[in-house]
């Protein structure tokens, strides 16, 4: 076997480093070469549902085992596996004559394929396709459930891929850190990595020809895996408790060594997901109320789930993101066409365009739950591009009775009206994800394009300080709401442009806020300007790096 690669590169989903053995997720069940002939197309159809049914039901266990986006994906996960497109495919490949394990497996290769030719939303679901295939193939074959890997000692856990069951249920006692060959910056590895506070790295090829027991370091920022000596495993970890035990140290909200305040919030689906010394809510995600439904939630259910959200923050203030979905994230009781690229169809504030009464009832909804709470209650819309969307938009507000309203900069042509955009907004929060992505035309699904989906891309800091400029113009609040947010080198950047706020994840507001603390506010603009002039995402981290240490 050739030696592997002393270093690899892939893309950091999840800060921090640590070091350790790795070790493989176990393969998922084979089935036999030779499918067994079908004598009973009644009691095979039956087995397939039966199968499923139970995948079902233990992903809904699983779920209540755990808590906030974990909880969330498994219970989508579930949906997923009971979903009648998926039975009626399965029924008629077992018409066709395939026994129930093998009608399963061919009938979910079939939708992996169509998930991934849409991409986006739909391509990340395919690992959770494959977690249902394999748990349903185990089952009719009475095979042991695919899992975790148990050698024994803490490890950092290889994979292909995730699935959300696997992430889920991942013990940071024994699990280091994780490196997938595959994923991308939005998955759900990603998502639920940062969510326990594990290191992370997706998109790592090559990482797979690593055998087990081989040391390596991981770098969950950076996006490197190196192979180290036994030697250097203690004085990492030692470093990383270190490194945490210096971050926990700094509490309160998040200021400038100076005392320039930059409040310092939260990414979240719901109550679930707070932490505490906790700023407010900077993103509060509405679409898990949404996906896979037949119909849509009543105001009355919305009003609920909003209010527990709003009753938890007492008088924070909460960013409530309007419906972010469409063909990339499916709504059936939408009814919406397929799309040959979903990422630049209808979708967030687009959806009302045809659908009037889903905005109409959230924000009512929201109204509602705003009036009983003591939450300081904002809402943002998606996928705004144009002065005369945003206006729509802020009229529905304020129809509603709520009192301010803003939208998200996640296209370039948004960054580039944001002074026409802030005449008409109370607010804006950009959204570096989708921003980098439509900026540098790539997908951000794809990890085989990290490099040009890196928010210190220059053209993508350009537009940021753009939209901060036009932000201090106006005298109006600038955020940050993308997974950028997180970073603390390009925290410090972002506020050096005049970004007001930053809103991340709960595990990354520590590493921010220490590194805020250490920083005037002429350091930051300093060092904005630094990336700045950069020639390319690399300098640029460099840079800031090399002079902000």
């Amino acid at each position: 076997m050739p030696e592997p690669m002393s270093e690899l590169t892939g893309l950091g989903v999840s800060p921090g480093r640590t070091a350790g053995p790795v070790y493989r997720m176990s393969p998922p069940p084979s089935l036999p070469a030779e499918p067994p002939s079908v004598t009973d197309s009644a009691a095979e159809v039956e087995a397939a549902a039966a199968a499923l049914r139970f995948v079902a039901d233990e992903l809904t266990r699983l779920s209540g085992q755990v808590e906030g986006a974990a909880a969330d994906v498994l219970d989508t996960e579930s949906m997923m596996a009971v979903d009648p497109t998926l039975a009626d495919a399965v029924s008629r490949r077992v018409d066709a004559g395939r026994a129930a394990a093998w009608a399963i497996t061919d009938a979910i290769a079939e939708q992996q394929e169509a998930f991934a030719a849409i991409g986006g939303y739909f391509a990340e679901r395919a690992a959770d396709l494959a977690d249902i295939r394999d748990r349903a193939v185990a089952r009719l074959l009475g095979l042991p459930m695919p899992g975790l890997p148990m050698p024994g000692e803490p490890y950092v856990l290889l994979a292909d891929d995730l699935s959300p069951a696997d992430t889920a249920l991942l013990d940071p006692a024994t699990v280091l850190a994780i490196v997938t060959r595959r994923g991308g910056p939005t998955s759900h590895t990603a998502i639920l990595a940062k969510a326990r506070g594990l290191p992370a790295v997706v998109g790592c090829a090559g990482v797979l020809d690593l055998p087990d027991g081989a040391v390596v370091s991981v770098d969950g920022t950076t996006g490197f895996v190196s192979t180290v000596d036994d030697a250097e495993v203690a004085s990492i970890r030692a470093e990383a408790r270190r490194e945490r035990a210096r971050l926990a140290a700094f509490t309160g909200p998040g200021r400038t060594k100076d005392g320039h305040p930059v409040p310092l919030m939260l990414n979240v689906g719901g109550a679930a997901d707070l932490v505490p010394d906790t700023e407010g809510v900077g993103l509060f995600r509405t679409e898990f109320l949404f996906l896979g439904r037949t119909s849509a939630p009543t105001v009355a259910e919305q009003e609920r789930a909003y209010a527990e959200l709003f009753g938890a923050l007492g008088d924070h203030k909460v960013v409530l993101r309007t419906l972010d979905a469409g063909a990339d994230k499916p709504l059936p009781f939408l009814g919406l066409a397929a799309e040959d690229n979903p990422a630049l169809g209808v979708r967030g504030l687009r959806i009302a365009r045809d659908h009037p009464a889903v905005l109409a009832d959230q924000l009512e909804a929201v109204s509602r739950a705003a009036t009983a709470a003591a939450a300081d209650v904002w809402v943002m819309a998606p996928m705004v591009a144009t002065a005369a969307e945003a206006g729509a938009f802020v009229e529905e507000v304020r129809k509603a009775g709520l009192p301010t309203a803003g939208v998200m900069i996640e296209v370039p042509a948004a960054a580039l009206q944001a002074r026409r955009l802030l005449e008409v907004v109370d607010f804006v929060s950009i959204g570096t994800n989708d921003l980098s992505q439509y900026t540098m035309a790539a997908d951000r699904m794809n990890g085989a394009l990290a490099d040009l989906l890196d928010p210190w891309q220059p053209a993508v800091l350009e537009l940021v300080a753009g939209v901060a400029s036009a932000g201090r113009e106006a005298g109006k609040p600038v955020g940050v709401c993308g997974e950028s947010a997180g970073d603390p080198l390009l925290a410090l950047v972002f506020v050096g442009m005049g970004v007001t706020s930053l809103s991340m994840s709960g595990p990354s507001v520590a590493a921010v806020r220490a590194a805020l603390a250490a920083h005037t506010l002429a350091d930051c603009e300093r060092l904005a300007q630094l990336a700045m002039d950069a020639p390319d995402a690399p300098s640029a981290r460099r840079a800031v790096a090399e002079a902000g240490a």
